[in-house]
């Protein structure tokens, strides 16, 4: 009996492996490629890599830094936002600016109050006061006067009445008070000339001095405020609240590098194309007239044609699109520029790289 059922299991082992190995014997087929890889359309073409920008009439997109450094107080604007120029982007910190700015326009106005000042003089009050001055001085005059010829006339009479001392304190007495009438005279005088001309003149030009320092630091404090140069789309904002922004740009924590502030390009409408041909292949490159062009979009099977707009006459390092930073030299390439038009059945951004083979 147990012979008879190992048989069995043994006959029924042989059957399953048959079966599963003409099972496995039948190919599975390939599925067919998500997209056709990119082809030459052209019997003879140049192959380049590119990358898709904004339209500019030169250069590529307008990267937006502040300039002057300090913690982003504010942003204005969104990603894909339409903006026109002048418009506020993004605002910086600027109490301490702010403070600074206020303090110059103080004292800019304290000095324009201290030149109406001197051309307002002289004072009626003290022209008044010069003149009461005036008067006590004749007084005084008068009454030395008298003093000294009641002095004369008794020592004349008789010498010894009035004491040689006395009649010296009499004519000293008469003498300051001539004196000092003429000085109270000369003080009027000099009171209703008004501000002496250098004093003026010393004085505007410490206001012109101050107007132009509140100038400069009001032209500063605008500058915490990062506005459009130009109309256009924000394309991206590389910062947040709280974050410190440089001139030299706002710092990646996944690159580690500094980006640009805010990035700002034209109209999505509107998308040019910036090739990068191997210098190796300038002399193939076909005249302007006669470029053709036709763009392939990475992972798809979408193919545009493109329209020729300049060449960047000039053949900088070949740099590495996926990481500027980080990269080694060994070509140079001829920047050409090309046009696409935004078509609604695909979707095309600023930054994307795709496949160009230029022919004639």
């Amino acid at each position: 009996m147990k012979t008879k059922i190992v048989v069995i299991i043994a006959v029924i082992g042989i059957v399953g492996g048959i079966a599963s190995a003409i099972v496995s014997s039948f190919a599975t087929p390939p599925l067919p490629p998500a997209f056709t890889p990119a082809e030459n359309p052209y019997p003879s073409a140049i192959y380049a890599e590119g990358i898709v920008e904004s339209a500019q009439a030169s250069g590529e997109n307008i990267n937006l830094y502040p300039e002057i450094g300090g913690t982003v107080k504010e942003i204005l604007v969104s990603e894909g936002e339409q903006v026109k120029a002048g418009q506020p982007l993004l605002r910086l910190d600027e109490s301490i600016q702010k403070a600074a700015a206020e303090q110059l326009g103080s004292q800019a106005q304290a000095a324009e109050a201290m030149l109406e000042e001197l051309k307002a003089e002289p004072r009626k009050e003290t022209l008044d006061v010069n003149v009461a001055q005036v008067t006590s001085a004749e007084a005084s005059l008068k009454t030395a006067q008298d003093t000294l010829q009641k002095t004369e006339a008794a020592y004349e009479i008789d010498p010894r009445s009035v004491s040689k001392a006395a009649l010296d304190d009499a004519i000293n007495a008469a003498a300051v008070a001539e004196t000092n009438l003429q000085v109270a005279k000369r003080q009027y005088e000099l009171t209703k000339a008004g501000a002496w001309i250098y004093d003026i003149r010393n004085q505007e030009r410490t206001k012109h001095a101050l107007e132009e320092a509140y100038a400069s630091s009001s032209a500063l404090l605008a500058k915490y405020t990062l506005r459009a140069p130009r109309d256009g789309v924000v394309l991206s904002i590389n910062t947040i609240v709280g974050n410190y922004a440089s001139p030299q740009g706002s710092y990646d924590a996944y690159t580690q590098g500094q980006d640009p502030v805010i990035t700002l390009g034209s109209s999505p409408e509107s998308l040019h194309v910036r090739c990068y041909v191997d210098e190796i292949l300038v002399p193939r490159l076909p005249e302007g007239s006669k470029i053709k062009a036709q763009m392939s979009i990475r992972g798809s099977n979408v193919k545009i044609p493109l329209e020729f707009v300049r060449v960047q006459p000039f053949v900088s390092p070949k740099i590495e699109l996926s990481d500027q930073r980080q990269e080694r030299v060994d070509v140079r390439v001829l920047p050409v520029i090309f046009k696409i038009g935004k078509t609604a059945t695909v979707n095309i951004y600023p930054g994307e790289l795709v496949d160009v083979y230029i022919g004639d």
